[in-house]
């Protein structure tokens, strides 16, 4: 039976919150292997000037553990 293992990350773009997602995914991707799933545990934005300037997400990101 596989091990499946959690870690949470936080990520932002500029652009909106899927980016920032993908930008999550990129990121763990760089050094962790066999990703299954992203669940989105957070979302909010900053704003400057009125508008808002940036996209956040906090994710769990599940991974398989190798034998």
């Amino acid at each position: 039976m596989p091990i499946v293992k959690v870690i949470e990350v936080i990520a932002s773009s500029k652009k909106g919150f899927d980016d920032a997602v993908e930008s999550a995914v990129k990121e763990v991707s760089k050094t962790v292997r066999n990703i299954d799933s992203v669940y989105v545990k957070d979302m909010k934005v900053h704003v400057k000037d009125g508008k808002i300037s940036t996209w956040g997400v906090v994710c769990k990101v599940s991974f398989r553990v190798d034998d």
